[in-house]
């Protein structure tokens, strides 16, 4: 049976199985101790039976206002652990969490290459609301999708609304 619980200091010198994937945002460790501080409740990771780490989620909540939302930094899961739903709960308690401080809406941005995950969203309930051109470097840089999943503080869905137009990362908010 695998435990969702709350990301700690030492998961840092032990997630190694799972941040190896090609596709994983890896960041310096002072990024992971600001998130770990500032948003507890966002960052948690599926542990099994055995203690191994089997996938995370890294986020926030950010935004004022209707833009109130939760934000997802990285979700992954080790190789090994896949098909098993883990991506469906984690992402899933990441909306409770939002949910809980009353956001509007929780979006995450995915590589337009990443057909498997752009397909995963999809079935999540996520739809892409703009294109930010050149999100990732690179050579050459890479667009990406922000992709949005309104809460029920967004009956009306409008924080899904797609926008007719990309944008540039500097122009994001």
């Amino acid at each position: 049976m695998t435990t969702l619980r709350r990301f700690t200091c030492d998961d840092l010198f032990n997630f190694s199985n799972v941040n190896l994937d090609a596709l994983t945002e890896t960041y310096h460790l002072p990024f992971y101790l600001q998130y770990l501080s500032r948003w507890p409740d966002y960052f948690v990771v599926a542990e099994s039976p055995n203690g191994t780490m089997m996938g995370y989620i890294m986020g926030k909540a950010e935004g004022a206002g209707e833009q109130w939302h939760g934000h997802v930094t990285a979700v992954t899961v080790a190789p090994e652990s896949r098909r098993l739903g883990l991506a469906r709960r984690l992402m899933g308690g990441l909306e409770k969490t939002s949910e809980r401080y009353k956001g509007y809406f929780v979006d995450l941005f995915v590589r337009a290459s990443n057909k498997l995950a752009i397909g995963m969203y999809t079935q999540f309930g996520y739809r892409t609301y703009r294109t930010v051109l050149e999100y990732y470097s690179g050579d050459p840089a890479e667009d990406a999708y922000d992709m949005r999943k309104a809460l029920s503080r967004d009956p009306e869905k409008r924080s899904m609304i797609p926008l007719p137009h990309p944008v540039r990362p500097e122009d994001v908010d």
